[in-house]
C-alpha cells in the first residue's frame, strides 16, 4: 500500500463534508495536543530542576564597613565581608568544625602541638599561592601588641612555625581543647601586608579593598557617598576559590545607618536579604530562624554590697518572667535560658523571691515601697571606762574619738586610756552636752564614760547601716534591650526593688563603662563558641579592662576547673568538668541569666538553598552560601 500523493490529499479535504471537516480537525488537535502533553510529561519525570550559576542578591545590612580585615574584623558587617572573601584553616559546618584551607591535622605532645597541612593548589583571587607563610604572617600579625587585633587573646604563648610552603605547626604553651576553633581564624595575603608598618596597620586603605581574596567571593566594586563613606560594595565570584563555585555571580551589599532606613529599603524592594533584631512582615520574604549560640543575661557586679549576698540575685532571678520577655520582646522566637551553657529552666516565682528577700531581712522599713536592710554594729560600749581602763573598748573608743580631728586632736590608739583619752571625751561630751551633760544637770566634761555619754558613743561611733535594695541597670541604648529593660524594672519592683535605669551608646558601653566596670548591673549579651569556652567570661583573671568577666566574679574551685576544662581533650571528661562549673555559677549567682533569642534572616522567596543550623557568629549565616541560587535549569536524573 502507497503513502498518498500530494494532490489525492488535497482531494480528501474535498470529499469530506463540513461535518466531517470539522470532526477531522478537531480529533487531529486532540491528537497533536495529547501528543504534546505525553511529551512534557515524560520530560518532567526524566529531568530535574537543578540550580544554574548566575544572578545576584541585594544583602542589606545595618552599619558601614571599617575593617574588611580578619586580623581587624569585629563589627557584625565587617566579619560578613569577611566571611564572604577570606578562608580559615578550618571552618564551621552546620555547628561542627571541619577543614578548610587545611588537607588534614595532628593533635601531638598531648595537645600542646597542632599541626596542619594544606590543601593542594590553594590560590589568592590575584593567582598568588597560598602557602604556610600566609598562616604564619598572620598570627605573627595578630600577636603584634601594636596591632591591638580583638584577637589577640586566642594566640597569646602560641608560637606558629612554617615546617613546608604546605605544612604548618603551631606549639602551645598549654594542651588546648579549643584551639581548633580558634584555627577558624582568617588567613591574610603576607604579599600583600607585610610591608604595611604596624602603625599604619590600621589606617590602610587595604583594609578597605583588599587585592586577593581566598574566600567564595571577592570585592570588585567600591561605592562611597559624597563624605567618602562606603555606602555599598559588590562582590564577585571569585573563580580560584578552592571549595564549591558558588551559583550566585555577585553579592552586592548596601549599608544603611540604622534598621528603620534598612526596613524602609526592603519594603520598596531595595534589597534581597538582611537580618533584623525582631520579626517583621514582608511580601514576597522568606523568614529563616537560626538558633544562635548568644545569651542575654543582667551581670551583677559582685562590687557592689548588695550583690556580695548571693541570695539578692536568687530574689531578682525568682521575681523575672523569662517567658514574658521571650514573647514580648522576640515574639517567642529562642528560648528561656538559666545558666551560661544555655539550660533551659522555668523558675518564675513572686512569693519565692519575696520569701528570700525577707529572710535576708530585707524588708520596707520606711514604708516606700521599696525595700532595705537595716545593719547593725555587732560591737557595742557597755563598760564603764576612766583613767587607766585598759582593753579593746577602750582602743575601739579611741578609733572612733580620733575621726574627729577637734575632738581627739593626738589621734593614739593604744588601748590605754590616759590623760590624752580623758580629755578627749571631755571634748566629746561638751560638743554633745544637749544629750550627755545637762539630763544630768551638768555643763562641764567629766572624762569618764557611762550612761548617757556611751549611749552617744554607740549611736556616733556604731551607727546603724542602711542597705537599700536599690541599683542602676546599665543597658545598651537600642529599642529591643530598653524593652527588656523595662520589662525586668516592672518585675523587681513587684517584690520591693528599686531599679533605674540607664541606656549608652554601644561604643561607649564597649569602649568605657564595660572596661570600668562603671555599673551596678549591666544588661548585655555573651556568645558562645562551639567548644563552650566559659574561661573568658568566668575566670577571675579576666575580670580587669582587658576581661569579659563582667559580674567581677569569683570562685577558686571554678578557676580550677576553667583551667581544668581548657586542656581536656577527653570530650566527655570535659563535659562533665563543664557540668560542674555551670551548676557552681549557677549556686553562687553572679547574673541573671534570661533569653537566647534566634537569629532572624529575611530572604525574598526567589533566593534558594539557605538552611538553618546553629550559628556560633552571625557571620555564619553565609556558611552555606555556595548553596543558594536564583536561576535553574533541568537536567536528565
Amino acid at each position: 500500500m502507497k503513502w498518498p500523493r500530494k494532490n489525492q490529499w488535497r482531494q480528501f479535504f474535498k470529499v469530506l463534508t463540513k461535518k466531517e471537516k470539522i470532526l477531522f480537525f478537531l480529533f487531529f488537535f486532540l491528537f497533536f495536543f495529547s501528543f504534546l502533553f505525553l511529551c512534557r510529561n515524560f520530560y518532567l519525570e526524566k529531568t530535574k530542576i537543578v540550580p544554574k550559576e548566575g544572578g545576584e542578591i541585594v544583602e542589606g545590612a545595618v552599619g558601614f564597613p571599617q575593617f574588611i580585615n580578619p586580623v581587624l574584623a569585629v563589627s557584625d558587617v565587617d566579619r560578613d565581608l569577611v566571611e564572604l572573601t577570606f578562608s580559615g584553616l578550618m571552618k564551621y559546618e552546620k555547628g561542627e568544625i571541619v577543614p578548610d584551607l587545611a588537607k588534614d591535622y595532628k593533635i601531638l605532645e598531648d595537645g600542646k602541638v597542632y599541626e596542619f597541612d594544606l590543601k593542594e593548589n590553594l590560590f589568592w583571587s590575584n593567582g598568588e599561592k597560598i602557602t604556610a607563610d600566609d598562616v604564619v604572617f598572620t598570627v605573627e600579625t595578630i600577636q603584634n601588641p601594636n596591632i591591638k587585633s580583638p584577637y589577640l587573646g586566642n594566640w597569646l604563648g602560641v608560637k606558629a612555625e612554617k615546617v613546608s610552603d604546605s605544612r604548618v605547626r603551631f606549639t602551645l604553651p598549654a594542651p588546648s581543647a579549643v584551639f581548633l576553633e580558634n584555627c577558624t581564624q582568617k588567613i591574610i595575603q603576607k604579599s600583600t601586608w607585610e610591608k604595611v608598618s604596624s602603625q599604619f596597620f590600621p589606617l590602610s586603605p587595604l583594609n578597605f579593598s583588599p587585592p586577593a581574596s581566598s574566600g567564595p567571593f571577592l570585592i570588585d566594586k567600591i561605592f562611597r557617598d559624597q563624605d567618602g563613606k562606603i555606602n555599598s560594595l559588590e562582590l564577585r565570584r571569585n573563580e580560584k576559590y578552592h571549595g564549591k563555585k558558588p551559583y550566585l555571580e555577585k553579592i552586592i551589599f548596601k549599608f544603611f545607618p540604622n534598621e528603620e532606613e534598612l526596613i524602609k529599603n526592603a519594603r520598596i524592594n531595595q534589597v534581597d536579604a538582611f537580618s533584623l533584631k525582631e520579626k517583621e512582615d514582608f511580601l514576597n520574604f522568606n523568614l529563616y530562624r537560626f538558633p544562635f549560640s548568644r545569651y542575654f543575661a543582667v551581670f551583677l557586679n559582685r562590687n557592689l554590697k548588695i550583690f556580695s549576698e548571693k541570695g539578692v540575685c536568687q530574689a531578682l532571678d525568682f521575681a523575672v518572667d523569662k517567658k514574658e520577655i521571650l514573647e514580648k520582646v522576640f515574639a517567642g522566637n529562642g528560648k528561656i535560658v538559666s545558666s551560661p551553657l544555655l539550660t533551659d529552666q522555668e523558675n518564675f516565682d513572686l512569693e519565692k523571691a519575696k520569701e528570700i528577700l525577707e529572710n535576708l531581712q530585707f524588708k520596707d522599713y520606711d514604708g516606700d515601697g521599696f525595700r532595705e536592710k537595716i545593719v547593725k554594729e555587732s560591737f557595742k560600749f557597755k563598760s564603764d571606762l576612766k583613767i587607766g581602763s585598759k582593753g579593746e573598748e577602750v582602743k575601739k573608743l579611741q578609733e572612733c574619738l580620733a575621726k574627729d580631728k577637734e575632738i581627739y586632736p593626738e589621734g593614739e590608739v593604744n588601748g590605754i586610756f590616759d590623760r590624752k583619752t580623758e580629755e578627749a571625751v571631755k571634748r566629746f561630751q561638751e560638743k554633745y552636752k544637749e544629750e550627755v551633760l545637762k539630763p544630768s544637770g551638768l555643763e562641764k566634761g567629766t572624762g569618764t564614760v557611762k550612761g548617757k555619754t556611751r549611749e552617744k558613743l554607740n549611736q556616733i561611733c556604731f551607727p546603724e547601716e542602711k542597705i537599700p535594695l536599690s541599683f542602676f541597670l546599665v543597658t545598651v541604648d537600642q529599642p529591643k534591650m530598653k524593652e527588656m529593660a523595662l520589662l525586668l524594672k516592672e518585675n523587681w519592683e513587684k517584690i520591693g526593688a528599686k531599679v533605674e535605669i540607664k541606656t549608652i551608646d554601644l561604643n561607649e558601653l564597649e569602649r568605657t563603662t564595660i572596661k570600668k566596670r562603671d555599673y551596678d548591673a549591666l544588661l548585655f549579651g555573651q556568645i558562645l563558641g562551639k567548644t563552650k569556652d566559659l574561661f573568658p567570661y568566668w575566670h577571675s583573671s579576666q575580670k580587669g579592662e582587658m576581661g569579659l568577666n563582667l559580674s567581677n566574679y569569683e570562685n577558686k574551685e571554678v578557676d580550677k576547673l576553667l583551667e581544668e576544662e581548657r586542656e581536656e581533650l577527653n570530650q566527655e571528661k570535659r563535659g562533665e568538668k563543664l557540668k560542674k562549673v555551670e551548676s557552681l555559677i549557677k549556686d553562687d549567682c553572679p547574673a541573671v541569666f534570661l533569653v537566647s533569642p534566634d537569629y532572624l534572616y529575611f530572604a525574598k522567596e526567589k533566593i534558594k538553598g539557605i538552611e538553618t543550623f546553629l550559628l556560633f557568629d552571625p557571620c555564619q549565616k553565609f556558611e552555606n552560601v555556595g548553596d543558594w541560587y536564583i536561576k535553574t535549569k533541568r537536567v536528565l536524573k
